[in-house]
């Protein structure tokens, strides 16, 4: 659950509690000019604020889809004045569709039109005011770098991309070279005997240290001294793993991985995530058995070749499966090249493979894989046998993601864009380590609703 708790800041905290206000009150008013002050306080009251929270459940399911808590995107005022229609309209579309079939949760014939333009202009109105005071109030954290290194630098880059959101500023690195430029924005403000004063002048929060660079170099007595004195010192690791939801595999250790929290899976942790890809998988397959026949159907229409491909990849300890899937590209994709990485709007893809990809339908058939205990619903993508020999083999660690089960869906893979090099799967592997540290239930279920707004936003591959 702290792993979950992590990617929710006290701005999201904050703007989502308001926003729930905002919208009750809004709603609050329109029913008692439309159906009277008796609607909030009669024998019906509960039974009316009930449906009041249902309308704003579904505003802000809506609003979260549309992005607007994510507030690296909204950045632009007419942008979030967009989306805020946007999400809006399709909280309309939700409710009527609700209402069509379930009359009796409508809550007045009215209410909700007449206070759809007072949501608009309250939830736009208080985005606006939201912004304004959030960027005159201080970070919530100042950090010092101790270290100039890669992951130093990758770090300051990481935090400076998320600043809005996240209310973190680098106030400078210390170096045990002296004082000299890094170039762009970063800067070297003291050496470590100045550690003290520049915690007490700029307030300083965490003193975060590179161990890759402090190793050799850095005077552990001194910073020892410090410890004692009260500065508060933190790995490098372990602020970019709280903030950035990766582990960085430039500044990481073993040692770090063994004696850092995490990494535990209980009995209790593995027998409900079991149960619950046995429940989903059953309704799954259920459910979409219609979808399913459909598209079977027009894959064999589209193109020559089978409904479905199965291909052999590596699951949990190295033990490999065959993997089913809708068949996306040509029957021929790969039999002049081999096993090759997928590309960015590939030619073997054929067009009914492409909006498979893109809503993710071409997954479905994986749900067996999931039933059969091969795969999990949430976890690393399964890679196949020739790339995971040749990836253990350039990026250290590369094998500990098969500690677990691998998932239909995954963290890595709602959190990065297309991945089809040793870049990217080095940067992926950052994320699926992330995943398997902090592994739960409550992670689970959030990787599933950010897989949802992936499709929902045409983001699939």
């Amino acid at each position: 659950m702290a792993a979950l708790l992590q990617r929710i800041t006290w701005r999201n905290a904050v703007l989502i509690l308001f926003e729930s206000v905002l919208l009750v009150a809004a709603l609050a008013v329109a029913t008692s000019v439309r159906l009277g002050v008796d609607a909030l306080q009669g024998p019906h009251a509960v039974q009316t604020l009930l449906k009041i929270g249902l309308v704003v459940g579904v505003c802000q399911v809506c609003l979260y889809y549309g992005e607007l808590y994510d507030l690296r995107v909204v950045a632009d005022r007419r942008e979030l004045f967009v989306r805020v229609l946007q999400s809006l309209g399709a909280a309309s579309l939700v409710l009527a569709a609700l209402y069509y079939w379930f009359p009796a949760l409508v809550i007045g014939r009215g209410v909700f039109l007449l206070a759809a333009a007072a949501v608009v202009s309250l939830v736009a109105g208080w985005r606006f005011a939201f912004e304004w005071v959030a960027g005159r109030v201080g970070p919530r954290e100042r950090l010092l770098v101790v270290g100039t290194g890669a992951a130093a630098l990758t770090l300051a880059a990481e935090l400076r991309g998320r600043r809005r959101e996240l209310g973190v500023k680098i106030i400078g690195f210390v170096d045990a070279e002296g004082i000299r430029p890094l170039g762009g924005e970063e800067k070297v403000i003291g050496s470590v005997d100045d550690i003290p004063a520049i915690v007490r002048e700029h307030q300083v929060d965490r003193v975060v240290v590179s161990l890759a660079d402090a190793r050799g170099k850095l005077p552990m007595d001194k910073l020892l001294d410090m410890k004692l004195a009260g500065v508060v010192f933190d790995h490098l690791a372990s602020v970019y793993e709280e903030y950035t939801g990766k582990i960085a595999l430039e500044n990481l250790r073993p040692s770090w991985l063994i004696f850092s929290e995490g990494f535990r899976k209980s009995a209790l942790l593995t027998t409900a995530k079991r149960a619950a890809d046995i429940l989903a998988a059953v309704l799954g397959l259920v459910i979409a058995a219609p979808v399913m026949a459909i598209v079977a159907i027009a894959v064999r229409m589209t193109s020559h070749g089978p409904a479905l491909y199965h291909q052999e990849r590596v699951g949990q300890h190295g033990r490999t499966f065959t993997v089913h899937k809708f068949r996306s590209m040509r029957s021929d994709a790969e039999a002049a090249t081999g096993a090759v990485w997928a590309q960015r709007n590939d030619s073997r893809v054929t067009p009914v493979g492409a909006f498979l990809r893109k809503t993710r339908l071409d997954e479905i058939p994986q749900l067996w894989n999931v039933l059969k205990g091969e795969m999990s619903l949430v976890g690393p993508r399964p890679e196949r046998p020739e790339f995971v020999r040749m990836l253990t083999e350039q990026i250290p660690f590369y094998g500990q993601r098969h500690s677990v089960k691998p998932g239909v869906t995954g963290w890595a893979q709602v959190s990065y864009t297309y991945g089809a090099s040793v870049e990217d799967a080095m940067e992926k592997l950052q994320y699926d380590l992330y995943y398997i540290k902090n592994l739960s239930m409550s992670l689970d279920l959030f990787v599933l609703f950010k897989t949802v707004q992936t499709v929902v936003l045409k983001r699939g591959q």
